[in-house]
């Protein structure tokens, strides 16, 4: 292939970036603006054109995906000798430079990578060994301590001398664990993740001719996401290029969302210093998003300060306006998003795969996940479980089942040991042995375990416990609402507690997604006040939400609407977004409003967000919310402020415009939020007046509906109506359709069915 082959297609930027070599390069590559095109015709120009042998050519990306498109597209452009480039995980490179010389750092070149598992097992070893008590030490605590203390650079000897003066107990007990931690991972000659990165920085340090040896292997070095370098991999790559120079890094301080786990923008928005001759190149045509998608982005990120200044353009069309929909309710939220869903399909002929969800949180994604369940239209979670399939949502779930059902042995198996009461998995075999001896159910055995001599003293104890729990919450089913005996489950077991003490990230999302569960109970109790059978309520309870969380077997390549976080949408790209949940204390979060440093790297992620959408973006967000288990009233996000109000379209209840086609409040001050959207009444779905929507309405709404009615479903045939609740949009029709199918429960507003 030709230079001006190479060249075709490509902007003059673009063409800049591709044939500057020579030295350092800093692009700065808006979103959507083809810098993966760029790197790889880059590394392609070097080969062809400037001879460069491609083994001297080094490409680091972040994730094995991106890493594998990358050499995809090197080996499509030069054939066979694009497989000679070394292109790789930061992760992956290290293993390669460790496999040929961790021996000179007193390691068997045969060395384990450990994983998270063999590293909690070693940590909790360490604790016992050290007489310090895991539920007060949390080796998932520990394990991030000790994580940042490596991405830092740090060792246990300069990690215990930076915390001696701290006085904090728990940072002291971190500093002898990590000690420790290292010690038994060179015993059995294993590292683990961290370690990769820091120990070959401290092999270039230690052996002066290895890194000679890689800097001359490597002369023309790519970086890619560089605003995403932590200290260590930023300390990799400058200690690789510095004989060179021939740094060429990629990236976008404005995408910079991942400083909580150690990122660090400055590496980029610094390149400079560190390369006084680098040369710069914008990247800002834009060949994914409208016009107006993008001027909202910009409008947005510009508030930030720390930043380096660009504005993104395209030559795409204009587009359609940001449609703005303020709601009465979650519920009232997701029907919206259902609504619009259909009708972008039916005029725009977009299938389920053009449609992306976006939240803040996984605790959002209940909502509408049970409104698409319900809806008949199929999904796909990306970066986090299905929320009913989450740990902590079956573990709650098989205590209330065991309530409703003590004959259930496999929901007491699941948590007769959740949270941890010393009952280990040999003892439960013996208990359930002892069950079958005796005819009895496991949770039966439990009540008479002082009559089973099989097992020891001490698990016999933790089992009579267990069991006297048991029972005396079951004693209680019929005098509370399920949210009541959900407290009394996540109180009376330690389960809360647990998760509370542990003070981790990840026990911090669980206790999240626990309050929203709290959510669903609160939603039923007010829905079924009265209970005419002690204990119905809760058979009830575990009956809906079996329909509502039961997955539907998909056919093979059939698109699916995407749900996921803000975070897991980067790099990713959608014909129509749907940005939920965008008030104050959701999106920015709480914590977030008075700290202008995180409120940046929110407001980053609202940038992200936008600049997912390529053709249609929608932004909700709702006057009354019920999350983590409460009724929260928030503003409208911030961000939607700073959003030029002409290119807004806020829509009422029958999806017309409440504004004239730009909306004419201003956007000022924050004491405004509550009332630029005023006239945005609660969305009641599609109506005579809005034909756009009106046409995406299941017949199945217009219908007046009774038990025993016959409808046809075109998947699942012929069906009866075996229940009914609910009137208007609110309408769920529980349908018995032939095995397997089975019963489905579906809004009758959306759901594609019609009477026979």
């Amino acid at each position: 292939m030709s230079k001006n082959e190479l060249l075709v297609g490509m902007n003059d930027k673009q063409t800049e970036a591709v044939l500057n070599t020579d030295g350092p390069l800093l692009i700065m590559a808006g979103a959507g603006s083809g810098k993966t095109r760029v790197l790889t015709h880059r590394i392609a120009y070097l080969i062809q054109d400037k001879q460069v042998l491609p083994w001297h050519i080094l490409a680091i990306t972040f994730t094995n995906k991106a890493a594998r498109e990358m050499k995809e597209r090197v080996v499509n452009l030069l054939g066979p000798s694009g497989n000679e480039v070394w292109v790789s995980t930061f992760h992956a490179l290290c293993v390669r430079i460790l496999r040929r010389n961790i021996d000179k750092l007193g390691y068997d070149r045969a060395f384990t990578i450990a994983g998270t598992s063999e590293q909690q097992t070693l940590i909790k070893n360490i604790l016992k060994d050290l007489n310090y008590d895991p539920k007060t030490y949390n080796p998932r605590s520990i394990l991030s301590s000790i994580s940042n203390a490596k991405n830092d650079l740090q060792s246990p000897a300069e990690f215990i001398a930076k915390n001696e003066s701290v006085g904090n107990p728990f940072i002291k007990v971190i500093g002898e664990v990590y000690d420790r931690y290292q010690k038994e991972l060179h015993r059995n000659q294993s590292v683990d993740f961290d370690d990769l990165i820091m120990m070959t920085i401290q092999l270039f340090e230690q052996e002066p001719e290895v890194l000679k040896y890689y800097q001359d292997k490597f002369q023309y070095i790519h970086v890619d996401e560089y605003q995403d370098t932590n200290e260590a991999q930023y300390r990799l790559v400058h200690m690789l290029g510095e004989k060179y120079e021939n740094v060429c890094v990629v990236g976008d301080a404005d995408q910079s969302i991942y400083g909580w786990r150690g990122a660090n923008m400055n590496n980029i928005l610094d390149f400079q210093d560190d390369y006084p001759s680098a040369h710069v190149t914008l990247l800002e045509q834009n060949y994914r998003s409208t016009k107006t998608i993008l001027k909202a982005a910009n409008s947005v990120i510009q508030n930030n300060d720390e930043r380096r200044d660009k504005n993104l353009w395209t030559e795409n069309a204009v587009g359609e306006k940001i449609t703005y929909y303020r709601a009465q309710s979650e519920a009232d939220e997701s029907r919206f998003v259902v609504t619009n869903i259909k009708s972008e399909m039916n005029d725009n002929h977009y299938s389920y795969g053009d449609f992306a969800v976006l939240y803040r949180t996984n605790a959002q994604s209940r909502v509408i996940e049970e409104t698409l369940l319900k809806s008949n239209i199929p999904y796909t979670i990306v970066g986090g479980h299905k929320f009913y399939d989450r740990k902590e949502i079956q573990d709650i779930l098989a205590y209330l089942t065991l309530m409703a059902n003590p004959s259930d042995s496999m929901s007491l198996q699941r948590i007769i040991n959740e949270p941890k009461r010393g009952i280990g998995a040999a003892s439960v075999d013996k208990l359930v042995t002892f069950a079958n001896e005796n005819n009895w159910s496991v949770f039966e055995a439990c009540q008479n375990v002082e009559l089973n001599n099989e097992l020891g003293s001490r698990a016999r104890k933790a089992i009579d416990n267990f069991g006297a729990v048991m029972t005396d919450l079951q004693n209680q089913v019929p005098k509370l609402s399920v949210t009541d005996l959900t407290n009394e489950i996540l109180e009376k077991t330690g389960y809360l507690a647990t998760l509370k003490a542990s003070k981790t990230l990840e026990a911090s999302a669980r206790i999240e997604n626990i309050e929203e569960f709290l959510s669903v109970t609160k939603q039923f109790d007010d829905a079924h006040p009265d209970s005419e059978e002690a204990g119905s309520a809760l058979v009830d309870f575990l009956s809906d939400l079996s329909l509502v969380s039961a997955q539907d077997d998909i056919a093979e390549n059939t698109p699916e609407v995407t749900l996921m976080t803000l975070h897991a949408a980067k790099g990713l790209e959608f014909p129509v977004v749907f940005m939920i949940g965008m008030e104050d204390n959701i999106f920015p979060l709480s914590k977030a409003m008075s700290d202008s440093k995180e409120l940046e790297e929110e407001r980053r992620l609202a940038y992200v967000g936008i600049t997912r959408a390529q053709k249609k973006l929608y932004l909700t967000n709702t006057f009354s919310r019920m999350l983590y288990g409460r009724r929260q009233t928030n503003p409208a996000s911030q961000f939607i402020e700073e959003i030029n109000p002409d290119l807004i379209d806020a829509v009422n209840s029958n999806g017309r415009s409440t504004n004239g086609g730009g909306l004419k409040t201003p956007f000022d001050t924050p004491n405004n939020r509550q009332a630029r959207f005023a006239n945005s009444s609660p969305y009641q779905g599609p109506t005579s007046h809005n034909k756009k929507t009106s046409s995406n309405q299941s017949g199945a709404a217009s219908q007046s509906w009774i038990v025993g009615d016959k409808v046809s479903h075109k998947a699942w045939g012929t069906g009866t109506v075996v229940k009914v609740d609910g009137t208007g949009e609110n309408m769920e029709l529980d349908i018995a359709f032939p095995d397997p199918t089975g019963i489905k429960r579906l809004l009758a507003a959306f759901a594609p069915i019609t009477k026979e």
